[in-house]
């Protein structure tokens, strides 16, 4: 059982009490099904981007046995080509709604697995999720383009999908460095990773032109840079260049312009990058301003707030919004496993351009 005394290390002021950590980690074990997946609401779908988010959530809080237990879930449901699908009803590995097979979403299980075992030391979980995470990977790797950008995903039919998302190769970029910890982890060198990872940070930094247009989302504004593609003064630019476009005071970050929605995961992982780039001050306000999303009887943050209307919208309490505010938490409050796996520390370097500096 979550307590308070399990989860001081995400007391945050102005943003979480000791007490009110609690409450959220229990929000997310509750939605958590016996068989270790993690919908975003009961009743709704399970993406494996956003059900690894919440696990990583548990770990920062200790829980470290219902995490393994949704890495599990992954393990036991990855399809033989190293994928997952796009969505699965209520979680129930049955019962696919979307056979889409996104890259970003199968990469992910990387940063989910470096992270526990950071947070646990788990020898045994590692070596059972090394083959899971080297099938992953070399799924998504059939998908990247020459110019180093990582394809959107497979049609349900097995068609690659070339056009690439900035926002999810950023998040790409993250989990093959984390990809390559592991093997360097376990002496297993995987140079071939090691050039795509150079490759693709190269085309997140300097080649624009080679992804879809979604200039309009904060998402593809903040993921170069908390991916670990984009660091430095080049990164904090970007922040600045795009601040007043997206961040509404007082309220939060906005998931796309001009619409006047602002979202707690967008907002969140906002405030995650700001740490990566040393602006903990910014970053501890943009979690303070999030709040009013927080639903008191849960512990779990709705999606979004349409300011304008003063309404919340969708009315939905999702794992993976409080999971990504409690990571932030964790970062700010310097958990080593969350520092390490969002700062960079302990993960390859020398893999960027001298463009994304």
């Amino acid at each position: 059982m979550t307590s308070p005394e399990r989860t001081e290390r995400l007391v945050l002021p102005g943003v979480l009490t000791a007490a009110e950590a609690a409450a959220t980690v229990r929000g997310i074990l509750a939605v958590q099904r016996p068989d270790g997946a993690i919908p975003w609401f009961r009743g709704h779908h399970l993406d494996p981007w956003d059900h690894t988010e919440a696990a990583m959530a548990l770990d920062a809080a200790g829980e470290h046995q219902a995490a393994a237990r949704a890495y599990e879930w992954l393990a036991r449901h990855q399809n033989p080509d190293g994928s997952w699908y796009a969505a699965y009803a209520d979680g129930d590995a049955e019962a696919v709604t979307d056979r889409g097979q996104e890259s970003n979403f199968c990469a992910y299980i990387a940063v989910g697995v470096w992270h526990h075992y950071l947070s646990t030391g788990d020898e045994a979980f590692l070596d059972r999720m090394w083959p899971v995470v080297v099938a992953a990977i070399e799924f998504v790797l059939a998908l990247q383009q020459p110019g180093g950008q990582i394809g959107w995903k497979r049609e349900p039919d097995g068609t690659p999908v070339t056009d690439a998302l900035l926002t999810g190769s950023s998040s790409v970029h993250q989990a093959l460095r984390c990809a390559l910890a592991l093997a360097e982890q376990r002496e297993e060198p995987q140079p071939d990773w090691e050039l795509a990872t150079g490759a693709l940070a190269h085309a997140v930094c300097h080649h624009p032109e080679r992804f879809l247009d979604k200039d309009r989302y904060s998402m593809d504004w903040y993921y170069p840079v908390l991916g670990g593609a984009l660091t430095g003064t080049a990164a904090k630019s970007r922040m600045e260049e795009g601040w007043d476009r997206f961040v509404v005071p007082g309220l939060g970050v906005r998931c796309v312009v001009p619409n006047p929605w602002v979202t707690g995961g967008e907002s969140a992982e906002l405030a995650l990058a700001l740490w990566i780039l040393g602006e903990s001050d910014r970053a501890l306000e943009i979690l303070q301003s999030i709040q009013h999303l927080r639903d008191a009887d849960s512990g779990l943050y709705w999606t979004g707030y349409v300011y304008e209307d003063k309404a919340i919208w969708p009315e939905e309490l999702t794992t993976w919004t409080a999971g990504s505010l409690l990571l932030a938490v964790a970062a700010l409050g310097g958990d080593e496993a969350t520092c390490a796996v969002f700062s960079g520390e302990r993960l390859p370097t020398g893999l960027r351009p001298d463009c994304c500096t």
